[in-house]
């Protein structure tokens, strides 16, 4: 497999992509020493299937979901994971709004020798 730092995903074509995804489904069947009709059953999908995904053709995602599930391979979800982000304008406004300091009730008719 290659170093993911000096790979330029937004210059490969779609076709490159899916050969790249193809390239780490055989890698991780292979280093767990699986055929692709031994992992084709496992995923409940035709052993022809997994071969065109292995190649880069054309399968559907749920094909890749099930597949990456059986190789345990699911922790590649983490790069779709939304993070929250605040804006720093956003940020600035709401601490603009936060309370600086407590007041009295309005209307009440306390006096300080009552405290």
């Amino acid at each position: 497999m290659t170093d993911n730092s000096l790979t330029n995903w937004t210059s490969m074509s779609d076709r490159a992509l899916a050969e790249h995804i193809g390239a780490f489904v055989r890698h991780h069947r292979l280093e767990q020493n699986k055929t692709q009709a031994a992992l084709a059953h496992e995923a409940g999908i035709s052993r022809s299937t997994l071969s065109l995904l292995e190649r880069g053709e054309a399968v559907t995602l749920n094909t890749l979901i099930q597949v990456l599930r059986v190789l345990d391979q699911l922790q590649v979800m983490t790069a779709f994971v939304i993070e929250k982000r605040i804006s720093p304008l956003a940020l600035a406004k709401m601490q603009k709004e936060q309370r600086r300091r407590a007041r009295g009730a309005k209307g009440c008719d306390t006096t300080e020798t009552e405290w």
